[in-house]
Parts: C-alpha cells; sequence; structure tokens
C-alpha cells in the first residue's frame, strides 16, 4: 500500500510519536482530545496497515566510540542481482554500518558508517571495502553533522 488513508487524527498520531515514541497512551490520548481506547486502536490501526513500522532508540555515536561519520560511495562490477544480497550480508556484517542504499547514478551503493577516528576509517576502506574484488570504485565523503526532519508527513498533491 503506498498511500495509505490518514486522517487527522491519524496525522496528528503519528507527528506524536514521531517526536516521542515512548510517549504513554493515556498522554497520547490527551494531547489528542480523543478516549484511550481510541488512541490505542488508532495506533493498532496504524502498526497493522503499515503505516508505524518500528519504534527505535536513537544511540549518540560518539558515545559508543564511533564520533566519525562518512558516507562511502560504492561501484560494483558487475551490478547484478546475484551480487547485491552477498554484498548487503558483508556491509550489514560489519559493527561500523548504520545504513545502506541501493541506489541509481553514477555509484551502485551509499553505505553510512561511524567510526572511532579517520585511521579507523582509513582501515575499513582497505581492509574491508577495497579488497574485495566487486566493488570497483569507493568514494569517501565525511560528515560534518547529520540533521534529520523529525516528522514525516504524507506526500501532498
Amino acid at each position: 500500500m503506498h498511500n495509505a488513508e490518514l486522517d487527522s487524527i491519524d496525522l496528528a498520531i503519528l507527528a506524536e510519536l514521531q517526536n516521542d515514541a515512548r510517549l504513554p497512551n493515556k498522554d497520547l490520548a490527551a494531547r489528542l482530545g480523543v478516549a484511550p481506547s481510541t488512541a490505542l486502536e488508532r495506533v493498532r490501526s496504524l502498526r497493522r496497515r503499515g503505516v508505524i513500522t518500528a519504534f527505535r532508540a536513537e544511540v549518540d555515536l560518539a558515545r559508543l566510540g564511533r564520533p566519525l561519520e562518512a558516507l562511502l560511495a560504492l561501484r560494483v562490477r558487475p551490478h547484478t542481482t546475484q551480487l547485491v544480497e552477498p554484498l548487503r550480508a558483508f556491509v550489514f556484517g560489519l559493527p561500523e554500518t548504520i545504513t545502506m542504499f541501493h541506489v541509481a547514478g553514477a555509484e551502485d551503493f551509499l553505505v553510512h558508517v561511524a567510526v572511532r577516528d579517520a585511521d579507523h576509517l582509513r582501515r575499513l576502506t582497505l581492509e574491508h571495502f577495497l579488497v574485495r574484488p566487486e566493488i570497483v570504485h569507493l568514494q569517501t565523503t565525511l560528515i560534518f553533522k547529520t540533521e534529520h526532519q523529525p516528522i514525516q508527513r504524507p506526500a501532498t498533491p
């Protein structure tokens, strides 16, 4: 389902939970001006319909000893479906990996990593990525600051 039917209460629930996914149901209901049973059923419906896919804890990567973030742009050859799953397994097997994007354009994949320092990043690229024969090009871009749109909303016509 690409575009779920969402009314104003659904949108308000999404905004509140994106601001604080740990918001107790009674507090959510109070903020929305609905009964707690209504809020609970609406959240369940949003999950059932796949609008809410997960509740996560965000962590401070620097406090995990990984303050330096980078994007690794990978070009692979041959770019085939048989290559995607083994590469995906390899990338997500690395503790430095945060996110992997399969993209269109000059590069085939973008891998968001977080490491201890520049030497750790150098070793990661040279000893893990560039030793793989399917990776024919790797470009590293340092990330100075990451910011997220705090609330995701449906597309407007």
